[in-house]
């Protein structure tokens, strides 16, 4: 399956937000088809935490470009208070068996303009 990625996000708080991977495949370094997974993502404080903030995932057509796509609109992103959080990208196959390909901090700025 591909390497887990690690990658920081700068969100700025009341502003949309968007960052797309590009996934390879961890034994061939070629590019991942995601033809037939499903991708979730979340951010939270920390690990253990119960509560979170869904990125909306995507999976980019054509699947077999093994593009992931997340978004934040500003409405949801005005909300976050500022600081460090964790997140993670999960892709799911149809088997129901879920592999982690990106981690990393997400760092959430309000700005002085609301």
């Amino acid at each position: 399956m591909a390497a887990v990625y690690v990658n920081n996000l700068i969100v700025n708080a009341g502003s949309d937000f968007s960052q797309s991977f590009n996934l390879e495949g961890g034994d061939s370094n070629s590019i991942l088809d995601l033809t037939n997974y499903t991708v979730v993502s979340q951010m939270r404080k920390w690990s253990g935490s119960s509560s979170y903030i869904s990125f909306t995932a995507e999976i980019v057509k054509p699947p077999t470009e093994g593009q992931v796509l997340l978004y934040l609109t500003a409405a949801q992103t005005k909300n976050i208070k500022s600081g460090r959080y964790i997140y993670d990208v999960v892709i799911i196959d149809n088997y129901g068996i879920k592999n982690r390909v990106v981690e990393g901090n997400v760092f959430v700025r309000v700005g002085a303009t609301q």
